[in-house]
């Protein structure tokens, strides 16, 4: 037994945050008779919610649990949301009661207004003191219903996630919802259509435990010994291969929202980085990539994620997990682009952007975002609203006097760092959460970069027709500032809509070739010279600019940070 014990990974620990969802069974006794509870513990960051929506589905209940120090956050009504939608029952749970900072009363009014309940059905718990353990394991028993018995003795069971071993292959997490399975049963997805012999069954104590057989309600582990990727996918059911009974209702697909190319830094650890990426998908199953190539970083692998925290803790799981050494270049959205020819497609990378003179119309993911925040805050917060191109809907108090925003944005904007500025202006106070909408109109641009009047590819992106001025110079200024000097002098520029918007030259090196003479006539002097100018007009018609890795890196690492 340690600290936060259900955070299996280091980062999770590091972080304070839950990354991964994670099943655990307990046994307990109550007024006499022994209960076996299962329960899920998942994540509460919104780029997560995904975990919990899976969870949701194999599960009758739901605590939830608000910081008594925080109150209501924004990430707490979108996942409250959909415990309602998949009719859990909705036990509300006040944490933290022994901090000092403790606000009981004023969160409580807020769960009151949230969740239409009486005071005294809120349950005041410590995880510190154990106060409330024993009243909050009590109210479940008695409100959240054992699972239903459908009297089939047919075995049927979601899999909501699942995790890989090598010397085990892919082991299923799964809720039963018929029936029993056991070690040696022969068994079916019936979805992917692949059968498979149960080599193990077994239940999380928090740790694996094995058992003599999972029955109906239960949530353990089944150990399938399959070791190919791409062939178990959440949502699908396990149950016989001649079952009678259908395949569950599995999960709606999941997709991608931002999107980043991974290479590593030395070609050599392609393999090592597909195979990396290949077994965070089995135990991720919201990632999403495929293979690509760059003229100037190689090789790699354009990935999908559910937001910038999730693509963050990938990377770092990469470099960590794999001892991989990456390259990640600046998050990219998808946009649908219609050419003047009336034709559609789909850009994920800046790079395949048609020229200017092209496009008929762009179109761009936009969010739903719910902020609260404090009443001293708000100017703050609606002046970065308006610098992040968004539309404020309605505003009003939520609990003690605290303020609740809605408003709808690009999703462009909202990567461009607003989490991080949202919590700076507001002192940390303000929770902030999203929802994906429909596309809609964009007035964006491409945003090229010439060096020596040669685009680059790879510092290309889209950027916002209102501040691309402002983004072509800052863009320009630090290519200045990171990539050394050639032997003729180098034009940098930055170009969109067709002009430069912004220019910069990189002087020459310098040579005195005269230095070393002393004395002597002067035409010894105007012969080296006029040899020195002969050898740059050679050089500069076949000027082509070196760019070294180090200054990919240091631009793609500029913008990220």
């Amino acid at each position: 037994m340690k600290d936060q014990v259900l955070d299996q990974m280091d980062l999770e620990r590091e972080r304070g945050i839950t990354i991964k969802m994670q099943p655990v069974r307990m046994k307990y006794e109550h007024e006499g008779e022994e209960y076996i509870i299962n329960l899920i513990d998942t994540p509460g960051h919104i780029d997560f919610a995904y975990e919990v929506s899976r969870a949701l589905n194999a599960v009758e209940g739901v605590v939830l649990l608000v910081d008594s120090t925080q109150g209501v956050q924004a990430q707490t009504l979108s996942t409250l949301a959909m415990a309602k939608d998949q009719g859990c029952v909705i036990i509300p749970v006040l944490s933290k009661i022994d901090s000092p900072y403790s606000r009981i009363d004023e969160v409580s009014e807020e769960i009151m207004n949230l969740l239409k309940c009486s005071k005294d059905e809120i349950i005041h718990t410590s995880g510190k003191t154990g106060e409330g353990a024993e009243e909050l394991l009590s109210t479940l028993i008695h409100k959240v219903p054992a699972p239903e018995n459908n009297n089939e003795p047919e075995p049927r069971g979601l899999i909501f996630d699942f995790d890989y071993s090598n010397h085990r292959g892919i082991i299923l997490y799964s809720r039963l919802f018929d029936g029993s399975i056991k070690k040696g049963d022969q068994l079916y997805f019936k979805e992917a259509g692949k059968s498979f012999i149960a080599q193990e069954v077994g239940v999380f104590m928090p740790k694996e435990m094995p058992a003599d057989s999972l029955s109906l309600g239960e949530i353990g582990y089944i150990v399938t010994g399959i070791k190919e990727p791409g062939v178990v996918s959440v949502g699908d059911t396990v149950g016989k291969k001649d079952g009678k009974l259908p395949a569950l209702p599995g999960y709606k697909e999941v997709h991608p929202v931002v999107w980043a190319s991974v290479y590593p830094e030395g070609q050599d650890d392609l393999p090592i980085l597909r195979q990396a990426l290949e077994r965070l998908q089995l135990t991720d199953s919201s990632l999403s990539f495929e293979e690509e190539a760059s003229g100037v970083l190689g090789r790699g692998f354009r990935c999908g994620f559910l937001g910038m925290l999730h693509l963050e803790i990938i990377t770092e799981r990469l470099k960590r997990e794999f001892n991989l050494a990456l390259v990640v270049t600046m998050p990219t959205i998808t946009y649908e682009v219609t050419d003047k020819k009336g034709e559609k497609i789909v850009v994920y990378t800046p790079s395949k952007f048609p020229d200017h003179g092209d496009i008929e119309s762009i179109s761009e993911p936009w969010v739903l975002i719910t902020l609260i925040t404090t009443p001293d805050t708000i100017d703050n917060i609606l002046k970065l609203l308006y610098e992040h191109e968004a539309v404020v809907g309605d505003t009003s108090t939520f609990g003690d006097g605290r303020i609740e925003i809605i408003a709808e944005m690009p999703l462009r904007e909202l990567m461009r760092g607003f989490f991080d500025r949202v919590k700076s202006v507001s002192s940390g106070y303000a929770s902030l959460s999203y929802e994906i909408l429909e596309m809609r109109d964009a007035d964006v641009v491409r945003l090229d970069v010439l060096v020596a009047e040669e685009p680059v590819p790879a510092f290309t992106r889209i950027v916002s027709r209102r501040r691309a001025q402002e983004d072509a110079e800052k863009l320009v200024e630090k290519l200045h500032g990171v990539l050394p000097r050639q032997q003729f002098v180098t034009k940098l520029q930055a170009q969109a809509m067709g002009r430069i918007l912004s220019s910069k030259t990189l002087s020459a090196f310098k040579k005195d070739v005269t230095g070393h003479l002393y004395g002597g006539d002067i035409t010894r002097k105007k012969k080296l010279l006029e040899k020195q100018k002969k050898g740059k007009k050679k050089a500069l018609a076949n000027a082509k600019v070196n760019i070294p890795e180090e200054v990919f890196m240091n631009m793609i690492k500029g913008e990220n940070s």
